[in-house]
């Protein structure tokens, strides 16, 4: 795992509770340390009896804190000192009693009284049985916790411990990540914008079960997704045929052809400040599509019919209404790579276009990985070398905030 800028540096309570899923604890602490943060955990004494707070000191490298009463080398009021260094507090998992705790201000041991203490937003992931999760009491503390603004992620579905079936799991830590990163980046730089991002590929159909498409993976356009929901963005992810989990705090919409995909851009994009426009439309459907599937020995002959122009529908709008302030295309290429994307920049109107020779190993379709280079309306040229498309994403994302900033938008 890579370091998220949004994280790099960032001090995180990770608070831990007694239950059976404190294990997956151990999983979320690992990837916010390698993702750049400083964690700081704090376990009840009931956490200790699931899991030893040497495996958290070993994953963070730091301190853990199990006790309101012993003091640190730094402070005599751990619970104060924490509290108020914290950017965020997360607390995974958290049983029904400490969320009973939190939402009467109960405060007897190091990490109710913390919650007590902090100034940041608390994130809670609840772990439970179904029953207690349902029950009345736990539903009216939730509800309670929720008016002060404490955020509750999940709980999921599934097996408990119990071996029954039910409302009541801890979410992934994967899931929990996501929560986490949309937190801290809520106030970024693109915090009150509207950004849209398409992704992935369409196809265009020839009968029912077979269509005209390509090898778009859909990376390169979610992690663009989450960079801008990592800057504080307000996020329309329209996908295309993928299957790629959304980021959190996205809101997704999919879709199947050139078509489909221009109709969510055109109706979504009159309210954009920024289109990323990741997704490699199919550039021709068939003439018709068959109703039935097409037997093998029938003949078949293709009859190719230009897809519609997206961007060229984008930019008509927003000579009039002036929306969206940034356009951002992209060119997949094997050959002449930077004469056809300078083409393409013009030719469309765009503000910035980012190219890749997708012949290049380690770059275009179906891998972690781009080599891109970005070229802007002044003709400027920035070749970036070979990183992961999460790396790519940021460093669009960065010179998205600074055309916004040079064009006024907004």
């Amino acid at each position: 795992m890579e370091p998220i800028p949004v994280l790099k540096d960032r001090r995180i309570v990770l608070g831990i509770t007694g239950g059976i899923a404190a294990y997956k604890a151990a999983d979320l602490a690992s990837k916010l340390t390698q993702a750049g943060a400083r964690v700081d955990v704090v376990m009840t004494a009931a956490a200790t009896r699931f899991i030893a707070p040497l495996t958290f000191q070993a994953l963070t490298g730091r301190p853990v804190y199990t006790d309101l009463w012993t003091p640190t080398p730094e402070t005599a009021l751990p619970h104060i000192a924490l509290g108020e260094a914290a950017d965020l507090v997360v607390i995974a998992p958290a049983t029904a009693d400490f969320l009973a705790k939190m939402a009467h201000g109960l405060a007897d041991d190091l990490l109710s009284t913390l919650c007590l203490a902090a100034r940041a937003s608390i994130l809670v992931a609840p772990a439970m049985d179904g029953g207690m999760w349902s029950h009345p009491a736990t539903q009216e503390n939730v509800a309670r916790l929720r008016a002060r603004g404490v955020e509750i992620i999940g709980p999921a579905y599934g097996r408990m411990a119990s071996g029954l079936e039910g409302w009541g799991r801890m979410v992934e830590p994967a899931e929990i990540l996501g929560h986490i990163r949309r937190a801290l980046g809520r106030n970024g730089p693109l915090a009150g914008r509207r950004v849209v991002v398409t992704a992935g590929p369409t196809y265009e159909p020839i009968d029912p079960v077979r269509f005209i498409g390509n090898r778009s993976s859909g990376k390169q356009g979610f992690a663009l997704a989450q960079a801008a929901l990592d800057r504080g963005a307000e996020v329309v992810l329209i996908a295309g045929p993928v299957a790629l989990e959304t980021p959190i705090g996205a809101r997704r919409i999919d879709v199947g052809t050139a078509a489909e995909m221009a109709e969510a851009v055109w109706r979504e994009a009159e309210a954009a400040d920024v289109l990323l426009m990741a997704a490699a439309v199919a550039d021709y459907r068939p003439a018709q599509s068959r109703p039935f599937k097409i037997k093998r020995g029938e003949g078949l002959t293709l009859e190719l019919i230009p897809t519609v122009d997206i961007l060229a529908g984008v930019a008509a709008r927003r000579a009039s209404a002036g929306k969206p302030h940034v356009i951002v295309g992209f060119a997949a290429e094997t050959r002449d790579l930077l004469e056809n994307a300078q083409a393409k920049l013009q030719a469309k109107g765009l503000d910035l276009i980012v190219a890749n020779d997708v012949t290049e190993p380690g770059a275009g379709f179906a891998v972690d990985t781009n080599r891109v280079t970005l070229i802007d309306a002044r003709g400027r040229i920035e070749p970036l070398p070979l990183m992961s498309k999460a790396a790519v994403a940021e460093a669009i994302l960065d010179r998205v905030v600074a055309l916004l900033s040079a064009t006024g938008g907004g």
